[in-house]
């Protein structure tokens, strides 16, 4: 730049000095540095505001604020803890806290060998679940014979075993090798476009493998891509294991609505991928390279079993390219005994960063695979001696035997006036509402007849999960369910002790903080 041009840049600057200084002299000198506060205050206020509009929605961030806004009236918290509080004793079933009577410290005396028959009273109280809960026990028959016979002894040989100890117990250690393995072999791990490389752990439960598969796809996606604000993305259908899973490892989650057919919507989820995305629930992984993973809690031991009986499955497993890992619960139709899960990946270059390794530790050197460091080794045995004992050919039986029953019941349940199914059951879920009758009434009918289903919203429906236990009692279900339409057409009404006006007044109420306020309580007084 030559001399002159300099001299010109200078002397502008100077008149813009002089210009600027001669404007601000008509202001107080405080008036000048609380301007630039006030307005960054304004600022972060109003980014905020729009946070929370772009987090929650426009509606919801409106609600939310009014009922914040409420609140503030003198009187108005104090009546709405009162009416929680009744809701959360209806939900308990009775005004009287179930904790009463419990025990609160160590007896003076044991009772030695005499605990037993104490534990034998206290099993007595639970309710009847053989063949009238959905999902919950997967295993046929009763509790001193068959499956369960045969659990509860590998159960009780390896009681006192952690693999942890991994120089002492060896035996669960391999164990635990075989059921991922195993469990791996029925999900691609074999087909060449897997890689050849999957690998994984066994967990507490599904849970505990959705966390570890997000904690696991956040960290791997941030030496990838160097993300730092992690995002995941669902369909509203999704396990809330997710949500738990954002609040525990501070990820941004967004839940896409399904299609009609209360199938993910492919498009939908697409619009919501950003620079920040880690992990997905759908098909676009690859092509945003981005974790892809596969939730088979449920349906890992049903869906290869069913695509060999020919039941049109589409690929959801590691042949599918860009699924990045799976959960799979071995506790549920793998009919091991409950607290036994698995979690895979597609390579070990992602599941390095599930565990975690200290190394400045006064108590020397340490590194753990899941969440948990201790760990039941009796559950990694008791999982290896189902899988073991049933084989192929128990796990095809048992699909098909629940598969006809399921249909059994899709069946049934269409026939009867004033129902209709929910979505397309292609597995072993069942669910049903109906556009005569409160379906949440109905339900509390079944309840009274002994039978526990699961209550749904969006819409209100209920469902049954259908195991080996109900292969016998199908015609059962089915008068009783048939019988409790008629008793609600012809006396239409809420039942004494019903949960039906909390479940239809839950799905009504427009402050979902209420409701997360209520489901809080009762946990707070449940546990």
């Amino acid at each position: 730049m030559s001399a002159m041009n300099f001299n010109e840049l200078f002397s502008s600057l100077n008149r813009l000095r002089a210009s600027a200084n001669s404007f601000l002299s008509q202001y107080e000198p405080l008036v000048l540095v609380f301007i630039p506060i006030f307005t960054l205050f304004f600022a972060r206020i109003i980014q905020s505001i729009f946070g929370v509009i772009f987090e929650k929605g426009l509606k919801s961030a409106i609600l939310g604020f009014f009922m914040a806004s409420i609140k503030l009236v003198p009187g108005v918290q104090k009546y709405i803890d009162a009416e929680k509080q009744k809701v959360v004793d209806k939900l308990q079933g009775s005004g009287k806290s179930k904790r009463e009577g419990w025990r609160s410290e160590l007896p003076r005396a044991g009772l030695g060998v005499e605990v037993i028959n104490k534990m034998k009273d206290e099993k007595q109280k639970d309710v009847a679940w053989q063949g009238k809960c959905s999902g919950t026990v997967y295993i046929a028959g009763n509790e001193q014979e068959g499956h369960f016979s045969l659990i509860n002894e590998a159960c009780t040989m390896f009681a006192h075993t952690n693999p942890l100890h991994q120089d002492v117990f060896q035996s669960v250690v391999r164990f635990e090798a075989e059921v991922v393995a195993m469990t791996a072999a029925l999900l691609g791990s074999k087909e060449k476009a897997s890689g050849g490389q999957i690998c994984g752990n066994m967990t507490s439960g599904g849970t505990e493998s959705i966390l570890l598969a997000v904690k696991t796809s956040r960290d791997y996606m941030k030496v990838k891509k160097g993300i730092t604000r992690p995002e995941m993305i669902i369909p509203v259908s999704a396990h809330s294991a997710y949500d738990k899973a954002a609040q525990y490892f501070n990820i941004k989650l967004w839940r896409v609505p399904v299609s009609d057919d209360f199938r993910a919507d492919v498009k939908a989820i697409k619009r919501y991928i950003s620079k920040n995305t880690i992990l997905e629930l759908g098909e676009l992984a690859s092509t945003f390279g981005i974790c892809l993973h596969v939730d088979l809690c449920l349906g890992g031991f049903v869906l290869p079993f069913a695509r060999k009986l020919g039941y049109p499955v589409p690929p959801f497993d590691f042949s599918v390219q860009g699924v990045t890992s799976i959960s799979v619960d071995v506790h549920k139709y793998g009919l091991a005994p409950k607290g036994t899960s698995v979690v895979l990946y597609r390579d070990h270059d992602i599941r390095k960063h599930q565990f975690v390794a200290v190394t400045e530790w006064s108590g020397g050197l340490y590194v753990s695979p899941t969440i948990a460091g201790s760990r039941p080794g009796a559950l990694i045995a008791g999982a290896w001696a189902a899988m073991i004992s049933l084989g192929l050919e128990g796990y095809l039986e048992n699909t098909r035997e629940i598969m006809e029953a399921s249909k059994r019941i899709e069946r049934g349940v269409r026939e009867i006036p004033g129902l209709f199914i929910i979505g397309r059951p292609d597995m072993t879920i069942v669910a049903f509402g109906s556009d005569i009758v409160d379906i949440f009434e109905v339900n509390d009918i079944m309840s009274s007849k002994g039978w526990h289903l699961n209550a749904l919203q969006k819409p209100n429906s209920i469902h049954i999960c259908v195991t080996l236990q109900h292969v016998p009692v199908v015609e059962d279900f089915l008068k009783d369910l048939r019988d409790s339409m008629q008793t609600v057409k012809a006396n239409p009404g809420p039942i004494n002790g019903g949960l039906a006006p909390i479940y239809g007044a839950a799905g009504k109420m427009p402050d979902r903080a209420m409701v997360q306020d209520l489901l809080v309580d009762f946990m707070d007084t449940s546990c």
